[in-house]
């Protein structure tokens, strides 16, 4: 779970008498998921900073909860209507003493849910789904006039154009490094995911607002964008030169722009990863050696079975190539065990895959339905207990690879990218360009600094480093 806050600012409003100042409305978000809820919620707040409302951080302080939800986990649904039950007291007692709390929903789950939510939690007064983020003011406007509503379309039109850019002061509260949306959707229908139902068929912004908000995250301080997309490596556009874009010639242009350091991007399809992409990693100091490659089984009878449309063979062909064109980089990955008909032997083919590979880290799950998806109807659904053994096992597996990749990082001379204090007084935290962080002395520099520094000790979660004279 992550929080995310809109930006405090100071709003005033002239009221019915000559000294009268009405105060700001106060909004509190909250934040399940990806990196693509948490900037869809940034986005979100920053429409709701325009509306005229004020950020704060505890549920008893707000006139508007807003739940920015996530659908890729199991039960995910119901364990939203849980949390509306809570609110629900909330919003009577406080309602009933005279206050006027709304209660919005937003993200997969609304997509999903859509009118459902009205019908099972009366509390809630908004329900928006991830494509109409641009008219979340309005739909509070109507709400506040007695109407439930509920969002949920598919619009034809691009949403990130619908929405303003972001105010100055609320991108310098995102710190050093910062997300920037490229893509949406997905039109690869994994059998196992709720994404093309949930986000829609892929979208790609525009190069010109893309390289917009760049440079306003540049001049506000941001020294590392990190790309996002549902498949960020299909993205395209016409760039300046006229010619169709995919996503390495669009690095290679935000590389030029003053103050951008460092880039990234997640998540990537195998499928999308062209020689293009591949030679700007070859190329560009600027994008990191880190590369996010879900391949979800080293199994192609289950690979088939959930048309990912890329065999074992074909991925690791690919991750060859890209360490020849990049031979530091580090690879994570995306793992799901027990997916439907998954045999001792499709098992094994994954750790098998795991082995050769090498991961520096992975994100593992257990398969569970989504209804609605192919999965869900599919035969020959695993036994609970044996997809737990098996995450278990992989688990195990991933996390000796992730030791070893850190022990091999020991004694290496790196760039970090100082992004917040440490735990511990005198301690500041950097971002190794592995991703991983990295704890150092805090008098070797501030906030936003780029220093040099010598690997020295592996941690349980973060490394440790000395400076390089």
């Amino acid at each position: 779970m992550t929080q995310a806050f809109l930006p405090p600012q100071i709003t005033t409003e002239a009221g019915s008498g000559p000294d009268t100042v009405a105060q700001p409305r106060k909004v509190f978000v909250k934040t399940y998921g990806c990196q693509m809820n948490v900037y869809d919620s940034e986005r979100m707040s920053d429409a709701l900073t325009r509306d005229g409302y004020q950020a704060v951080d505890s549920v008893e302080a707000a006139d508007l909860i807003l739940i920015n939800t996530c659908h890729i986990r199991e039960k995910a649904a119901e364990k939203v209507y849980s949390q509306l039950g809570r609110l629900a007291k909330l919003k009577s007692q406080r309602n009933a003493a005279g206050g006027d709390l709304m209660v919005a929903v937003a993200g997969c789950v609304a997509q999903a849910e859509g009118q459902e939510i009205i019908r099972r939690a009366p509390v809630v007064d908004v329900v928006i789904g991830p494509q109409t983020y641009h008219r979340l003011p309005d739909a509070l406007a109507r709400a506040r006039q007695g109407e439930s509503v509920v969002e949920t379309e598919f619009p034809a039109e691009d949403k990130f154009d619908n929405l303003p850019a972001a105010p100055e002061k609320a991108i310098r509260t995102r710190g050093v490094a910062a997300f920037l949306t490229v893509q949406e959707g997905c039109d690869k229908f994994c059998t196992f995911c709720v994404v093309p139902y949930t986000r829609g068929a892929e979208v790609s912004r525009p190069v010109g607002r893309i390289i917009e908000e760049a440079e306003r995250l540049s001049g506000a301080g941001v020294r590392e964008i990190t790309l996002l997309g549902q498949n960020v490596n299909a993205w395209h556009g016409k760039g300046a030169d006229g010619r169709e874009w995919g996503l390495g010639e669009l690095v290679r242009r935000l590389a030029t722009i003053d103050g951008i350091d460092r880039i990234r991007y997640t998540t990537s399809h195998p499928r999308d990863m062209d020689d293009a992409l591949i030679a700007a990693h070859r190329d560009l100091p600027e994008l990191m050696p880190y590369l996010h490659l879900p391949v979800q089984s080293g199994s192609d009878r289950i690979l088939k079975a959930m048309n990912r449309r890329h065999t074992a063979a074909e991925y690791i062909r690919l991750v060859e190539r890209i360490r020849a064109a990049r031979p530091d980089i580090a690879l994570s990955g995306d793992f799901i065990v027990g997916f439907p008909g998954e045999t001792d032997e499709d098992f094994e083919d994954t750790m098998r895959l795991i082995r050769e590979v090498k991961y520096a880290a992975a994100y593992t799950f257990k398969y569970s339905i989504r209804p609605g998806t192919p999965g869900a109807d599919m035969d020959n659904q695993v036994d609970e207990a044996v997809k737990s053994e098996r995450l278990l096992q992989l688990q195990e597996l991933i996390s000796q690879q992730t030791r070893a990749f850190g022990k091999e990082c020991v004694g290496k001379t790196v760039e970090l990218l100082l992004e917040k204090p440490g735990r511990n007084t005198g301690q500041i935290v950097g971002r190794s360009p592995w991703l991983q962080p990295v704890i150092v002395d805090a008098k070797l520099g501030e906030i936003g600094d780029i220093v040099t520094v010598r690997i020295t000790q592996p941690g349980t979660t973060s490394l440790f480093a000395e400076p390089v004279e």
